[in-house]
């Protein structure tokens, strides 16, 4: 792997950790600070929020900076913030400090992104798009079965400590290792929003955000789920995190191979596609344990497959956007953690039964399936490489 992708990598999973590691811990911090499940819920939601619109925005603030030196201060600001998450007494503090890091974080994703598409070969981008999102679903890997872990012994507060030393070790590395990179010149934000009237890219970018938003409203709730349908403890809960993890990480380099292979359009229908059965299925499998593992790792190879193909795919039709539409994506994968967390929350208050949010998740994934196919019958928003420079709307 190519040094720099390697450290890049390192980057979004330390930040990719602050977002996911919460979702395991939510009974515990709900417990400690005297706030319902679903009020505890809201700091995945607001922190995904902020993260949506902070990083298209920021990125074009800060277009002018270096990047290696806005890389370190971005670490060195999420640093602080979970710090701050560490010490905080009461949830307005912890809230307060979501917020820091969905603003820090979300500049390191972007930039990771934006800059490793940029230092492989065209026909690599979406397979290097697979190994940077590596280095988010691999914190779902190690963070959040050993946080729920960590949890039992020293309770959740350490684990935000552990990870101001994790990013800290992570400034070190891209110190070290990652040269100077000057910034780019690039196209002012509200030329690159014009994109955003093609119907063809809208729609393409509710894909994501609706997947993911059905993927949320079941996962965020997942530690809930797994004690009120299967009554496993707290070693058991770790495992399927574990096993959910590790499904993720390979999903992201299998969604970019087979974006590779069999096109980013194609791909897309098929991760979809998949994803609304295994939703609707999932309620089911708890009947066995080993079907229920089995449709766990499923679920966990198509959380994180479906980003490479909806990268590559917007880099097709709007490249003279790229960097914008790569961060795009990132938001609408945020909107979608907010709206699933949110509605998820809403869901467990109403109805009487958790799997109900496997089942508003499944209906969530349709809405995504018939986006993409919206989205895949609208002519393009460009023409073809070789006659770029000549746009047209779609």
């Amino acid at each position: 792997m190519n040094l720099k992708i390697f450290v890049l990598t390192i980057a979004t999973f330390t930040a990719g950790l602050i977002e996911l590691i919460i979702g395991g811990v939510l009974p515990s911090i709900a417990d400690d600070l005297n706030v319902s499940l679903s009020t505890a819920g809201q700091l995945i939601t607001i922190f995904a929020l902020v993260y949506a619109v902070s990083g298209p925005v920021l990125l074009a603030l800060t277009a002018k900076i270096e990047r290696k030196r806005l890389y370190i201060w971005s670490m060195l600001v999420f640093t602080l913030g979970s710090l701050l998450a560490f010490w905080s007494p009461d949830y307005n503090i912890l809230f307060i400090s979501r917020i820091i890091n969905a603003i820090s974080g979300s500049l390191i994703v972007t930039l990771s992104l934006t800059i490793a598409v940029k230092i492989v070969p065209e026909n690599f981008r979406a397979r290097v798009i697979g190994i940077i999102s590596m280095g988010v679903s691999s914190s779902i890997v190690l963070g959040v079965p050993l946080g729920v872990l960590a949890q039992d012994f020293f309770g959740w507060r350490v684990l935000f400590l552990i990870i101001a030393i994790l990013t800290l070790v992570a400034m070190v590395t891209v110190q070290l290792f990652l040269g100077r990179i000057p910034s780019d010149n690039m196209v002012p934000l509200k030329t690159q929003l014009r994109s955003l009237k093609s119907t063809k890219i809208i729609s393409a970018h509710l894909v994501t955000t609706l997947a993911l938003a059905g993927h949320y409203t079941m996962y965020a709730y997942f530690t809930p789920f797994m004690e009120t349908m299967l009554h496993l403890d707290t070693y058991w809960i770790s495992a399927a995190y574990f096993v959910f993890g590790l499904s993720a990480v390979s999903g992201g380099l299998f969604g970019g191979i087979l974006a590779d292979k069999a096109g980013a359009a194609k791909s897309i229908l098929i991760v979809v596609s998949t994803f609304i059965v295994v939703m609707f299925i999932l309620p089911v499998s708890t009947a066995n344990l080993y079907v229920f593992a089995l449709v766990t790792i499923l679920w966990g190879i198509l959380s994180w497959a479906i980003s490479p193909a909806q990268q590559s795919y917007l880099i097709q039709n709007a490249p003279e956007s790229s960097d914008i539409q790569q961060s795009f994506t990132f938001s609408s994968i945020q909107i979608g953690i907010a709206i699933g967390s949110a509605l998820g929350g809403v869901v467990i208050t109403k109805a009487e039964s958790i799997t109900s949010n496997a089942w508003v998740g499944g209906i969530l994934m349709c809405a995504a399936l018939l986006c993409a196919i919206y989205s895949l019958s609208r002519q393009g928003l460009y023409l073809a490489p070789k006659q770029a420079g000549q746009s047209r709307e779609a």
